[in-house]
């Protein structure tokens, strides 16, 4: 039988359960999906958590969900209770991502190219 590999081998559940405190589902965290953008709206303080205290420093430029859990190493569920207790605190603001039906017609943007390069 082969010996348990990668970051489950580590005691990463164990870690997960101190990430979320043990904390229920918040209003907060319904709100927040793998595309929603995250920025911070403040510095970390002293005595903030490290996961918290990453998310402030990292967010300073929108990100998505999706990112902050890769770069974290986190699942996204811990993920979103660590940003519904920064958006509890107003310290992240989270803004819907740019629906795909505003971006700028492809073709316009070719064409636009084209006529910059041929000044």
């Amino acid at each position: 039988m082969s010996e348990p590999r990668g970051r489950w081998a580590e005691g990463v559940p164990d870690r997960l359960y101190t990430v979320t405190e043990d904390r229920a589902p918040t209003t907060a965290r319904a709100d927040v999906d793998l595309v929603t953008l995250v920025v911070a709206r403040a510095e970390p303080e002293a005595g903030t958590r490290p996961e918290c205290a990453a998310v402030l420093k990292m967010c300073q430029f929108p990100l998505s969900v999706a990112e902050i859990s890769a770069y974290l190493a986190l699942p996204v569920s811990a993920v979103t209770v660590v940003l519904a207790e920064l958006l509890s605190n107003h310290q992240v603001e989270t803004r819907a991502p740019i629906p795909a039906a505003e971006l700028p017609d492809p073709e316009l943007l070719q064409a636009v190219m084209h006529g910059l390069q041929k000044l």
